[in-house]
């Protein structure tokens, strides 16, 4: 059986159609395009962008419908979350699309990210797992086994976008630029009493980025370097070195300093997930399906 998800994000929106394979998850087509929305949640999406979104919608389903799924879930998360007029920004992709808008909460978007990053993992461990999500405009922190599931979790209304567009001025950014945002991510973090997992991965579009720039794990040592190797020259010359984006370099230093606060709060470095809240909703789809 095939499934596929949708997300609209706050920098990107990703489609993701998967089969089961195994026990497993087995890739068919995952295509992006980076549509940022932004992430404030004070200001409406413009018009432009969200016809934007919604025509992208629209090739996407057509896209996964080629590829014989059985169904197909569009999932927003805090982006639309957030926007004064997300019942608008909803209804106008459901009318490109064909298809109508799940918009996730915080408990939502932690519970998917958990089981997306916890599932496709080849061995799981048997002790207390967590998870961080750095998305666009928030970021969620969660707990739990792989027999149990999710028993702990913590969502905030910060995530890369959010920061960068509020502190990265510069190109590439400044220290005192980076300093403010760690400044930030410091008090949303402050006396969080987070219970500390065994082992902690991260998932999201910041994190899977990182494994191109400082590898598969995230630690004060590589996630410092990380911060040095964007810190040294511009966003299009970052991007070029590592096929990455330029959009995604901007948000990444942001990203970045998000991550390395929650391996902190967790008491862990993080190891990057191969999967994540698209499949946590796949898996989900196809559990349903199957029944």
């Amino acid at each position: 059986m095939r499934c596929a998800c949708i997300d609209i994000g706050s920098n990107t929106t990703r489609l993701l159609v998967a089969e089961s394979r195994e026990g497993g998850l087995q890739e068919v087509l995952a295509q992006r395009a980076f549509t940022r929305l932004g992430a404030s949640g004070r200001e409406p999406i413009p018009e432009q962008k969200v016809a934007e979104v919604a025509e992208l919608v629209a090739s996407q389903v057509r896209m996964a419908h080629e590829c014989g799924v059985e169904s197909i879930r569009v999932v927003a998360t805090a982006a639309i979350r957030q926007a004064p007029n997300r019942e608008a920004f909803c209804e106008a992709v459901e009318a490109a699309a064909g298809l109508p808008v799940c918009v996730l909460s915080g408990d939502d978007e932690a519970r998917l990210a958990f089981a997306g990053a916890t599932r496709t993992l080849h061995h799981g461990p048997l002790g207390e797992i967590g998870v961080v999500d750095v998305g666009g405009g928030s970021s969620e922190l969660v707990v739990g086994t792989m027999a149990d599931g999710v028993s702990w979790s913590a969502s905030f209304r910060v995530g890369s976008a959010f920061l960068a567009d509020g502190y990265l001025r510069s190109d590439p950014p400044s220290v005192d630029e980076l300093d403010r945002v760690r400044a930030h991510v410091a008090g949303v973090f402050e006396g969080l009493d987070a219970p500390q997992p065994d082992v902690a991965y991260a998932v999201g579009g910041s994190a899977t980025s990182l494994r191109r720039v400082v590898g598969a794990e995230l630690n004060r040592t590589t996630l410092a370097h990380g911060l040095r190797v964007l810190g040294a020259a511009p966003a299009e010359e970052i991007a070029r070195r590592y096929e990455l984006h330029p959009e995604r370099v901007r948000v990444l230093p942001a990203g970045m300093l998000l991550l390395d606060e929650a391996a902190r709060v967790l008491g862990c470095p993080l190891r990057i997930a191969s999967g994540g809240l698209r499949e946590g909703v796949v898996l989900e789809d196809l559990a349903a399906v199957g029944s």
